[in-house]
């Protein structure tokens, strides 16, 4: 399977998200193991999941359906975060450096499925026979 998901700006910048989060609910107090914590965990595992998996999808239209995904679990995480600041789990500055990395990942989500959508744009359907896995770049081209 070719990685070409994984050089995508988007997806990195997700997985260090996720990774950061992980580090971030690891402080959390034992009794939310299987409340909160699992929760967020799911929710940003589930950013850079997306990412990958839509960029394996045949149509660019299937991709973005999965870019989208990945923007409802970004929100959710984020709310999952700004509740766990009121719980006084995370400090403000902690918080801050989070929601502002939250904030680029949702606009780099943006302007990739803007490009996508974009019917004047290069990411459009091969014609002919697929030789390998089609994965969308950040450019909004497709790289087979």
């Amino acid at each position: 399977m070719a990685d070409s998901y994984q050089n995508l700006d988007v997806y990195k910048l997700s997985m260090k998200f996720a990774y950061d989060v992980y580090q971030i609910v690891s402080t959390f107090p034992d009794f939310e193991k299987f409340g909160l914590s699992s929760q967020l965990r799911r929710a940003v595992i589930s950013v850079p999941s997306n990412i990958a998996e839509g960029s394996g999808r045949q149509y660019k239209k299937e991709f973005v359906q999965f870019l989208f995904l990945a923007k409802g679990y970004l929100r959710e995480a984020m709310t999952q975060l700004e509740l766990s600041k009121m719980f006084g789990y995370i400090d403000e500055e902690t918080f801050s450096q989070i929601k502002d990395q939250a904030n680029r990942l949702h606009k780099m989500l943006n302007r990739l499925i803007s490009r996508l959508k974009n019917p004047g744009g290069s990411a459009t359907r091969s014609q002919g026979r697929r030789t390998g896995p089609r994965v969308w770049t950040m450019d909004g081209s497709r790289s087979d």
